[in-house]
């Protein structure tokens, strides 16, 4: 009995020198609690990167959009310079052409003017001195036979001016008269050639008014005073 009694007090001590080391020790977590923590926080990491991603790609597409438009631009911009350069190549054949043109027609020109300058020397030294001796003799022999003078060399010339145009109008019209645009008269100018009409109603159209003419017959007079 006693040795009993003796060894049941010892083991409360035990129990209670256990209670502060376990007090002491900290809480860690473990199981699904820890992998939802860092699910959580690589979650949020990813949400960072993905907008700072989205950004970047953004600005990408807007820079790539911009991109094609000055492609485009440049090719719009290379076209239009090839056309160009196709007009410029063909004004410039053009121009050529002209100034050869122009250059030829220079040369006539002095040719013609040498020529006109040599038969207007020719008719002066003529009119001056030949053709005037010889018609002084003639002037003064028709004279002495009582025959008038000849016409002078300027009436002569202005004749055969005025037939010559004359000529040429009446050539007009035999033209004009087959093509069956037979013009007046007053149509040719003083040199023979055609003169344009200014644009406007024909003349004879039929909603012209007809010019009145003045009456032929003279007013009566009032009573003689």
């Amino acid at each position: 009995m006693a040795s009993t009694s003796a060894a049941g007090p010892p083991a409360q001590p035990s129990s209670s020198a256990t209670a502060p080391g376990a007090a002491s020790t900290p809480l860690l977590a473990t199981g699904d609690w820890t992998r939802s923590l860092i699910q959580l926080a690589k979650t949020a990491e990813l949400k960072k990167h993905a907008l700072t991603l989205q950004l970047h790609t953004a600005h990408i597409l807007s820079a790539h959009a911009a991109l094609e438009q000055k492609n485009k631009a440049i090719q719009d911009l290379k076209e239009q310079k090839n056309k160009l350069e196709s007009e410029r190549a063909r004004l410039l054949e053009s121009l050529r052409e002209v100034n050869e043109d122009r250059d030829k027609a220079d040369i006539q020109e002095a040719t013609l003017n040498k020529e006109v300058n040599e038969l207007q020397y020719k008719i002066k030294n003529i009119s001056d001195g030949e053709y005037a001796v010889a018609k002084q003799d003639v002037d003064r022999l028709r004279q002495e036979l009582g025959q008038p003078p000849l016409p002078s060399l300027q009436s002569t010339l202005e004749e055969k001016s005025t037939d010559y145009l004359k000529q040429l109008r009446l050539q007009a019209e035999s033209a004009n008269a087959a093509t069956g645009t037979k013009r007046a008269g007053e149509d040719l100018g003083a040199d023979g050639q055609p003169v344009k009409r200014p644009r406007g109603r024909p003349k004879g159209s039929k909603n012209s008014k007809p010019k009145t003419k003045p009456s032929s017959t003279p007013a009566p007079s009032g009573p003689p005073s």
